[in-house]
């Protein structure tokens, strides 16, 4: 893959990253806030929803490129960092806690990127 490419992909998982921190923070205000417009309506005003919706729009046209330049058996399954990004996220941010075996799921899911990729790379020489 490309450095071009690989930077490029790499945006994904940090856009979806993104996006669902601002979903969570947008859901948590929403949850919170006493206006009269219900939680749905509240969720809709906040400006943490519209920055969700944004990183989505960006995500899916990065997505289109990536898939543009990569076979889908190798994208979407690249595309698994979301999950570890994800919960490393919710870990620092939140202050949830990790067990054991979500950390070696997590490092399954890395090791098995790594084996895409470096296999991709042996493919291409």
């Amino acid at each position: 893959m490309s450095r071009w490419l690989w930077t490029t992909w790499l945006a994904i998982p940090v856009l979806n990253t993104l996006q669902q921190l601002f979903l969570k923070l947008g859901a948590s205000d929403a949850a919170s806030s006493t206006m009269g417009s219900g939680w749905f309506g509240n969720l809709l005003a906040s400006p943490w929803f519209a920055a969700a919706v944004a990183a989505e729009i960006v995500c899916f046209v990065i997505w289109m490129t990536v898939l543009a330049e990569l076979d889908l058996s190798l994208a979407f399954p690249l595309s698994a960092a979301s999950y570890v990004f994800v919960m490393v996220m919710a870990w620092g941010a939140f202050g949830e806690h990790l067990l054991t075996r979500e950390i070696i799921g997590s490092l399954v899911i890395l090791g098995g990127i790594w084996c895409l990729v470096t296999a991709t790379t042996a493919a291409e020489k």
